[in-house]
C-alpha cells in the first residue's frame, strides 16, 4: 500500500519517562517498546503548551498556539477558518474515525460542539466518569457509558468513587481504556477496503490516579522511584506564587500523610482537576504506572488485530501524550503554567513496518510536526497553515536521525480555570541544553542548564555569572515566538 492506514494513539497526561524500552524503571510497556523495532522512538518530543486543549489544537492544525490562538480549556467554539487534519485526510480519500475526547472546546456538561473535523465515525467519551449535572442528551451522546449499560453496568454506581485522587478504579473488563481498544479493533476490521484514519484520544492516565485493582498487583513499589525534590524546592516555588499550578501549595513528596493515603481531594474544591493538599508519592506514581500498563496492553491488542487482518504492514502507528505530568516532581502534581520536563517532555513513537527505520532519535522535535509527517507518509498535500517541520525524512532513512531542530518552544495563557487561577501567561524556549522559562505576566523565569542539572533543581535566572546567557537565550525566544505567532489567511492574490 503506497498509502498508509493511520493509527493514532494519544494518551492524556502521560510524561516521556514512562517508556521502558528507553532505560525507564518500575512499569512494562513491551507493546509501546515494540513499536520501536520497526520505527523511531523519540526521545526529545515537546508539546507547545502543557494543557489539553491548546496541545491538541496545536497537532490537529499543524500551527502553535500563538497562531491558532486556541490558548485555553473550556472554550465555547473551536474558531472557524482553521483546517483540522482528519478532515484533509477525509477528504483525500481516508475513512475516518475518532475514539474518546476530541477536546478542542468545552464538553463540561454538555455535548462539545465539533468544528468541521472530518470524523465520519466519531464514538465520543470526554471523561469516563458521569458528569453530576449532565444532561438526558449529554449521558446519551457518550458512548463509553452506553457500552456499560449494553453490559448491564451502570455508571454512577461504577464511578461512585469520583472525588478521590487516588482509588481503585472499574474492572479491567469495563474499563475506558478497554472500550476504547474494543471499538478500534471494530473499526480495524471493518475497513479493509480502503485508506482509514483513527484517532484514539484516552482518558488516562490523567487524574484521579484509578487503575483496576489487578493492574496495580503487578507493580513493584520497590522498583518505582521516588520524584523528583529538593529541599530548595519549596523556597523556589514562592516566587510563583501568582503563577497558575493546579496545585496551589507544594509539599515535601518524601512525607507520607499519617491519616492513610491522604488523597481526598480539598472540600470545596472537588474537581478532577483538583489535587489533594498531601499525598503518598510513591502510591500515585504505582497507580499511574498502572493506567500505562492498561494502556500497553490495549496497544498489544491492537497491533495483534492489525496482523490478524494482514494491516500491520499497511498502516502506520502513532503512540504519543498531548502533554506530561507533574507527578510530585519538585512537590507538584497535575499541571499548570510550568514548563518542567515532566509537564512538557512527552513520549512519542513512530512505525510504519516495512517503511520506516528502526532505531531512537535524540533530535529535537515538537508535536507540531505532526500534521506534516503524516501528510508526508501519505502523500497527502499539507495543510496551507502548517508550521510544523515533517519527520518523515528521519523516519524513512532520508535525514539524519539525530537532528532536526535546533529549538522547541511551548506556552501557556490562562489555559485552565479553578479557584483561584489568575490567567497566567508563560512560554519556553529550549535549546537542548539551556532552558528559559519566563512569565510574563508577573516578571519572573526560570533558566536552567539541563547539561548539568536534568532535573532542574538550580535555577540560574538570577545568577550574575549566566546575565549574558540570558539576555541572549531571551532574545532568541523572543524572536523565535514572533516568527510563529502566524499571518492570518491564505494569501490568494498579489494585492
Amino acid at each position: 500500500m503506497t498509502q498508509p492506514n493511520i493509527l493514532w494513539i494519544c494518551t492524556d497526561q502521560q510524561r516521556w519517562d514512562t517508556i521502558s524500552a528507553l532505560g525507564f524503571k518500575g512499569l512494562r510497556t513491551p507493546n509501546i517498546d515494540s513499536l520501536g523495532k520497526d520505527g523511531v522512538a523519540f526521545r526529545n518530543t515537546y508539546t507547545q503548551s502543557p494543557i489539553c486543549t491548546p496541545s491538541r489544537a496545536t497537532f490537529l492544525t499543524g500551527m502553535y498556539p500563538a497562531a491558532h490562538k486556541v490558548q485555553r480549556n473550556g472554550c465555547d467554539a473551536f474558531p472557524d477558518g482553521l483546517e483540522l487534519l482528519p478532515h484533509v485526510f477525509r477528504d483525500a480519500g481516508y475513512h475516518t474515525g475518532l475514539i474518546g475526547k476530541l477536546h478542542l472546546a468545552a464538553a463540561q456538561n454538555r455535548i462539545e460542539k465539533r468544528a468541521d473535523d472530518g470524523y465520519e465515525e466519531f464514538y465520543w467519551s470526554q471523561y469516563p466518569y458521569p458528569e453530576k449535572h449532565a444532561t438526558p442528551e449529554v449521558k446519551k451522546a457518550h458512548d463509553y457509558h452506553n457500552w456499560l449499560i449494553e453490559r448491564g453496568v451502570d455508571p454512577d454506581e461504577a464511578y461512585s468513587f469520583v472525588g478521590e485522587a487516588l482509588t481503585e478504579g472499574v474492572p479491567s473488563e469495563y474499563h475506558q481504556t478497554t472500550w476504547a481498544g474494543e471499538r478500534a479493533r471494530r473499526f480495524i476490521n471493518a475497513h479493509k477496503d480502503k485508506p482509514w484514519f483513527l484517532s484514539i484520544n484516552l482518558f488516562d492516565p490523567h487524574p484521579p490516579f484509578d487503575p483496576p485493582a489487578e493492574y496495580v498487583d503487578r507493580i513493584d513499589p520497590a522498583a518505582v522511584p521516588m520524584p523528583a525534590f529538593r529541599e530548595s524546592d519549596l523556597e523556589h516555588h514562592k516566587r510563583f506564587r501568582d503563577v497558575d499550578q493546579q496545585t496551589v501549595n507544594p509539599v515535601d513528596p518524601r512525607i507520607v500523610p499519617q491519616t492513610g493515603a491522604g488523597t481526598a481531594v480539598p472540600e470545596g474544591r472537588e474537581s478532577h482537576d483538583t489535587p489533594p493538599d498531601s499525598y503518598d508519592a510513591r502510591k500515585i506514581k504505582v497507580a499511574y504506572f498502572a493506567m500505562i500498563e492498561l494502556i500497553d496492553d490495549m496497544v498489544g491488542a491492537l497491533l495483534r488485530t492489525l496482523k490478524e487482518t494482514g494491516q500491520d504492514r499497511d498502516t502506520l502507528v502513532l503512540f504519543m501524550s498531548d502533554h506530561g505530568e507533574m507527578l510530585g516532581d519538585h512537590g507538584l502534581l497535575y499541571k499548570g503554567c510550568r514548563f518542567y520536563e515532566g509537564l512538557v517532555h512527552v513520549p512519542m513513537l513512530i512505525s510504519w513496518p516495512g517503511r520506516t527505520v528502526a532505531g531512537i532519535s535524540d533530535a529535537l522535535v515538537e508535536l507540531v510536526d505532526l500534521p506534516a509527517t503524516l501528510c508526508d507518509a501519505a502523500k497527502v498535500p499539507r495543510m496551507y497553515q502548517d508550521q510544523g517541520k515533517s519527520l518523515f525524512p528521519l523516519l524513512t532513512g532520508k535525514a539524519p536521525l539525530n537532528t532536526h531542530k535546533d529549538r522547541v518552544l511551548s506556552e501557556f495563557w490562562d489555559a485552565i480555570s479553578f479557584p483561584g487561577s489568575r490567567g497566567s501567561r508563560g512560554s519556553m524556549y529550549f535549546d537542548g541544553r539551556y532552558k528559559l522559562n519566563i512569565y510574563h505576566d508577573v516578571g519572573e523565569g526560570e533558566l536552567f542548564d539541563l547539561e548539568t542539572d536534568p532535573d532542574e533543581f538550580v535555577d540560574l535566572w538570577n545568577d550574575p555569572d549566566h546575565a549574558a546567557l540570558r539576555a541572549r537565550l531571551t532574545e532568541r525566544a523572543f524572536s523565535e515566538m514572533m516568527l510563529v505567532t502566524g499571518i492570518g489567511p491564505e494569501r490568494v492574490a498579489d494585492f
